[in-house]
């Protein structure tokens, strides 16, 4: 898959998912909205109901207490037919209406009431007149059948009207009273709760009754510690229906944890959708993540068959060659050619086997199907032979190699060839990056209840940026297009494999054009740590 495909893919999923995230979001917005204006509405409408419960209250008591003052046919407490009720400081104003109606009285004659209903500043007065302006012609004698249901009739809208007299006279007269007369506040407070419970509002609030003469606030009753400061308040006009230009008077609500209830209400929505908004990203990451890793794989992969490719030919060409040699004639065929030639062929089938062995080997590991066989032996028996071996290699190129085997405690369990394997691959490493002559050192001592082991040499060194990649498969430091150094990238991810097995540590320590120091570190007793098992099966990775 090529850069720009990947770049390209990686884009549409990110325009994709922040697509969904914006939709899923405006979503979960437009619930919480609507949650949030059903709750508004619901505590107007508790409101409204609170107000309307202290009005009907309100007028339960005046029609008691108007009811067993009236007597006879009055329209208005201790008043007569004429008479005068005297209450506190009305407008002027004036209502009245009057009924004509046909009586049979002897000769036909027309009969008329007026009713008058006036206020002053100080003085109601209702005036009930009757009269008999005169005889009315005999014609209309016809109406006789008529008369009693008229004056019925009349009669009723008559006291109709005078009930609603009463009713705008009664709102006049307690309007005027103060609120804490009208309302009964722990009434109030259980009107409220009762409300809200009814319309499932089960929250603590706060209120407040507020008066407003000449538009200035004045705190009636209520809660104390009533302030709203930026949550939102809820209110409505106290005795709507009061007749005047009066004072306004305000229920106030509000709810200290409103926002937390709403968010309650919509959270059937919000976690659900969180939670999958959040696995989709993380899926999205981790595709993204596999992606880059699979690029990076196959550049890898095709850098190690490419260093493969010329690991294998370069001992397969030496072999052909010293074939070749064997059947040309023009080659004498002495026994110390012949010898010679034979050595070059075994040690290049060697070699070839060993590259070979190495592939394979790290592919049986990483399948988790090598097995490792522990024992006991010396560490620093160990390192001596290997730098047996090297010791001639380095010296050929003209460079030394340092042992100080300073470890008086050297005796750990593990598997003998693989850690040979480890420190032979750390001391190649160390030749093969060598600038000009090498200079190793290898050192070996006690620290703590560990065997620290470390190699460290005067070579290229290793970019900060890529120590961490080192211990990767395939993985080799990027040098352009310059092979000067064989290798598959397997050496140091073996080494790592190995020392893990071990329950040990590996740490590196570089400078570019410096050098590079790796330390190891065993634990000595390795048995009380957990591996008591002789075997040990490689782990997957």
């Amino acid at each position: 898959m090529s850069k720009k495909i990947i770049i390209s893919l990686i884009v549409l999923m990110a325009l994709v998912m922040t697509s969904l995230i914006l939709v899923q979001s405006n979503s979960i917005k437009k619930a919480f909205d609507i949650r949030e204006e059903q709750f508004d509405q619901t505590v107007g409408r508790a409101l409204r109901r609170v107000i309307d419960r202290m009005e009907r209250e309100e007028m339960s008591r005046l029609n008691s207490t108007y009811s067993s003052q009236s007597s006879g046919s009055s329209l208005f407490p201790n008043m007569g037919r004429n008479g005068n009720f005297v209450p506190q400081n009305k407008k002027q104003g004036e209502v009245s209406f009057s009924r004509k109606f046909y009586q049979r009285n002897g000769a036909s004659a027309i009969y008329q009431e007026e009713l008058t209903f006036s206020y002053s500043d100080s003085v109601v007065d209702l005036n009930n007149e009757r009269g008999r302006p005169g005889e009315f012609p005999s014609a209309f004698d016809m109406f006789h059948d008529y008369d009693s249901y008229f004056i019925q009739e009349y009669e009723r809208k008559l006291d109709e009207r005078a009930e609603a007299l009463r009713i705008i006279q009664n709102q006049r007269f307690f309007a005027e009273l103060p609120l804490t007369e009208r309302i009964n506040q722990q009434q109030l407070e259980h009107a409220l709760q009762s409300e809200l419970e009814d319309n499932g509002i089960d929250l603590d609030f706060k209120y407040a009754v507020k008066s407003y003469p000449l538009a200035k606030e004045q705190f009636v009753f209520g809660d104390k510690d009533y302030n709203p400061g930026t949550r939102k308040e809820y209110k409505d006009v106290l005795f709507p229906r009061d007749i005047g230009e009066l004072k306004p008077n305000y229920l106030r609500i509000y709810f200290p944890k409103r926002d937390t209830f709403l968010l309650k209400a919509t959270g059937f929505m919000v976690i659900p959708t969180a939670i999958l908004t959040f696995m989709l990203i993380a899926i999205f990451v981790y595709t993204i993540l596999i992606i880059l890793k699979q690029k990076k794989l196959s550049i890898i992969k095709n850098d190690f068959i490419n260093n493969m490719t010329h690991e294998l030919k370069t001992p397969i060409s030496t072999i052909s060659l010293a074939s070749q040699m064997l059947h040309d004639n023009s080659v004498s065929n002495t026994p110390r050619t012949i010898e010679h030639i034979s050595n070059v062929i075994l040690q290049e089938s060697k070699r070839l086997s060993f590259q070979v062995e190495k592939v394979l080997q790290m592919a049986i590991f990483n399948e988790g199907r090598l097995k490792l066989k522990f024992k006991e032996f010396h560490f620093n028996d160990l390192v001596s032979n290997v730098i047996i071996n090297f010791e001639l290699r380095v010296k050929n190129k003209g460079g030394k190699l340092d042992a100080e085997l300073l470890a008086g405690q050297d005796l750990i369990k593990g598997d003998e060839v693989h850690i040979t394997n480890v420190i032979f691959n750390l001391l190649d490493n160390a030749v093969k990056y060598s600038k000009g002559e090498p200079a190793i050192s290898i050192k070996t001592e006690n620290k703590g209840n560990n065997l620290l082991v470390s190699v460290k040499d005067n070579g290229i060194g290793i970019p900060k940026e890529h120590l961490d990649q080192i211990f990767e498969r395939f993985f080799r430091v990027p040098t352009g297009n310059v092979h000067d150094v064989k290798g598959f990238g397997l050496g140091l991810s073996y080494v790592k494999k190995i020392i893990d097995s071990h329950q040990g540590k590996i740490k590196v320590e570089s400078v570019v054009n410096k050098g590079t120091k790796f330390i190891l570190y065993f634990p000595l007793n390795m048995k009380e740590n957990g591996n008591k098992s002789k075997t040990f099966i490689g782990r997957r990775r």
